[in-house]
């Protein structure tokens, strides 16, 4: 049997405080969202200025991340590659960039997904949120 590794309350802390002081550093309004490793959500947090739909949206791309075991952005790259019946895959949503899965010894121990800027920007800033944990 082999032994997992889970996200702690204060990975998750350390993890969306990096990400707010990317989101800040570069004044993007945004929201960040970091589940487990089954896409349950852990951490919900709008900065201020915030779009509100960008609550729904950050929670989405991670649940898709951590279930889908990669970043949300291979999902998009499907369906703008053309296979648009993706899109009735069951419980998969966010299928936008921005969603990143938090890899440990080779296993997915969680995501955090982000929403509000440029979708390249919202992955720097969740990149930047897994980053504080020095995998």
């Amino acid at each position: 049997m082999k032994t997992k590794s889970f996200l702690e309350l204060a990975d998750v802390k350390a993890i969306a405080a990096a990400a707010e002081a990317e989101a800040l550093k570069n004044n993007w309004a945004v929201t960040i969202a970091i589940s487990d490793d089954a896409g349950n959500l852990l951490w919900l947090q709008r900065l201020d200025g915030a779009a509100a739909l960008s609550s729904h949206i950050a929670p989405a791309k991670a649940h898709t991340a951590a279930m889908g075991r990669r970043e949300s952005k291979v999902y998009e790259d499907i369906i703008n590659g053309g296979r648009s019946a993706f899109l009735t895959a069951p419980a998969v949503q966010g299928l936008l960039e921005g969603g990143v899965p938090i890899v440990k010894d080779g296993q997915v121990i969680g995501a955090v997904g982000v929403s509000g800027v440029k979708s390249n920007e919202d992955a720097q800033i969740a990149k930047a949120g897994i980053a504080a944990l020095g995998l």
